[in-house]
């Protein structure tokens, strides 16, 4: 007998569809799983078998095919276990046929019979509803229970959770059918961290207004200064201000992550704040590996990615991360083909100006030898040739690609003894909420997204504008890529003051960020 059902796969972040086949004929008792399938995969058979004995269903003493369609695709993980024990069931005729129709299947079998969660259940759900739609027949999907509440936060699809084998083919037999599982756009996953307040920043008032500007606009931002500046603790102090996500990018940003294997608990809503360690390799950030997932930049989609002590990072993944800058995607190349992973992230960097961190700190005296009152640092005590290496570490071309590059001096005695604490993250989150929505309102995307006409359409200059900005090009010399990023920065500036046009005192504040 033969008999099928859909299921999926996961390349990069997105599901393809996987036929499961099963053909039971005479012949010696065998079991074979052909299509490519990757070692989880190929130990399925083991899986399947003790569940089907459990259930009191045990496979029949014939030869056994099992294929998965396309045989040309490599399929990784153990979420085909349920569609491979149903597929054979069917083929038994212990599940009618016509109840697998239209049906897509997925998740890892426990010896004890119990359905386990597979990585991939938003983008599996998304392609089911994809093909619905193009067939016309209603989605159906049936998913492990942990899959399920984020599986039916696609529009559409309509999600059963069995909770083990037994109960998946009583469903489908009709002897017990399972309620769907009602969607939840209100749940949300509890945030990975406590968020720091701006309110534990001291003066540092330059840095701050920067800060507030790349979360209004989404503008990359780096930060350079000596050691106990306080570079780290502002960037972390970014996610409480930036703006919750919008129907459509957390149910992207959760697609990603659940594709990446992080489950969710329920929708992403606040936007995600990923700090890798500077050890970390070129597929861990970028993404890659043997079996293409999604790296740091990638789980950092449609928020932040924070590289702390950018220099210290390799120069090939910091070199790795200027396309993504650019395009909002990262596509990795093998013989087998090619997969795009979404990588639209806003890039915060810190950094040091040389090895010891003081270079330039101590305005070029002995100053912080005697410990002077307004200075609180020490000389820089690295050959010129030590900086000079340092500073290289990070190619001009990324450079380029960043909004805004703040020098973050550290606080004199004075500031660390009296300075008051500084505007809490709760005002400062709501001016940056009213800018973004100016802007989307506007455009349809946030300003540092702002490229070609729609640029200079929303950024169109007065006369004394346009003069400021001549004399600003000549003066600073920049490239066509950071002209472009001038003018995005004025753009938000504008948004933040309420300002429908962009004024000659947004672009000279923007120039200043420049470094």
């Amino acid at each position: 007998m033969f008999a099928a059902v859909s299921s999926a796969t996961i390349q990069g972040v997105d599901a393809l569809e996987v036929r499961v086949e099963a053909f039971t004929s005479g012949g010696l008792p065998t079991f074979t799983i052909v299509g490519l399938p990757g070692a989880a995969v190929q130990e399925s058979r083991e899986r399947v078998r003790a569940n089907l004995k459990l259930l009191g269903y045990p496979l029949p003493p014939s030869r056994i095919l099992v294929n998965l369609a396309p045989a040309d695709v490599r399929k990784e993980g153990p979420a085909l276990d349920l569609p491979i024990a149903l597929a054979l069931l069917a083929s038994d005729q212990r599940v009618p046929l016509t109840a697998l129709d239209g049906l897509v299947a997925f998740g890892e079998l426990a010896l004890d019979g119990s359905l386990r969660p597979a990585r991939g259940g938003v983008a599996i759900a998304s392609m089911a509803s994809l093909k619905a739609r193009s067939s016309g027949a209603p989605a159906r999907v049936l998913a492990p229970m942990a899959n399920a509440v984020e599986a039916a936060l696609v529009p559409g699809v309509t999600v059963f959770a069995p909770a083990d084998l037994a109960a998946a083919v009583a469903h489908l037999t009709g002897r017990a059918p399972l309620r769907p599982v009602a969607p939840d756009p209100a749940s949300a996953s509890p945030p990975a961290a406590p968020l720091h307040d701006l309110a534990g920043v001291r003066a540092q008032a330059l840095a701050r207004r920067a800060l507030e500007v790349a979360a209004a606009g989404r503008h990359n931002l780096l930060l350079t200064g000596p050691p106990g500046a306080g570079k780290s603790m502002l960037a972390r102090c970014l996610p409480g201000i930036l703006p919750p996500l919008t129907d459509a990018e957390a149910i992207e940003v959760t697609r990603v992550h659940s594709s990446a294997g992080r489950l969710p608990n329920g929708l992403m809503r606040a936007p995600p704040f990923r700090q890798p360690h500077h050890s970390g390799s070129e597929a861990g950030i970028v993404g890659g590996g043997a079996v293409a997932r999604p790296g740091e930049a990638s789980l950092a989609h449609l928020g932040v990615l924070f590289l702390d002590e950018l220099p210290e990072f390799s120069r090939s993944v910091l070199e790795a991360l200027r396309q993504p800058l650019e395009e909002g995607v990262i596509t990795i190349s093998r013989a087998s083909g090619s997969v795009r992973l979404p990588a639209a992230f806003q890039l915060v960097a810190t950094r040091n100006p040389c090895p010891c961190g003081y270079h330039g700190a101590d305005g070029g005296t002995d100053a912080g030898v005697e410990g002077g009152a307004d200075s609180g640092v020490q000389p820089c005590t690295c050959h010129p040739a030590a900086v000079a290496r340092y500073q290289h570490r990070v190619s001009g071309p990324l450079l380029d690609r960043m909004d805004l590059l703040i020098d973050v001096a550290r606080l004199t005695d004075a500031e660390l003894v009296s300075a008051p604490p500084g505007e809490a993250s709760g005002a400062v989150a709501v001016r940056v909420a009213s800018a973004r929505g100016q802007a989307v309102a506007r455009q349809g995307v946030a300003n540092a997204q702002l490229a070609g006409r729609a640029l200079a359409t929303h950024t169109a200059l007065s006369p004394a504008g346009q003069a400021v900005l001549a004399k600003l090009v000549r003066s600073l010399r920049p490239s066509a890529r950071a002209y472009d990023r001038l003018l995005r920065v004025a753009r938000t500036i504008a948004d933040l003051a309420g300002e429908g046009t962009v004024l000659p005192e947004h672009l000279l504040e923007a120039a200043a960020y420049r470094g």
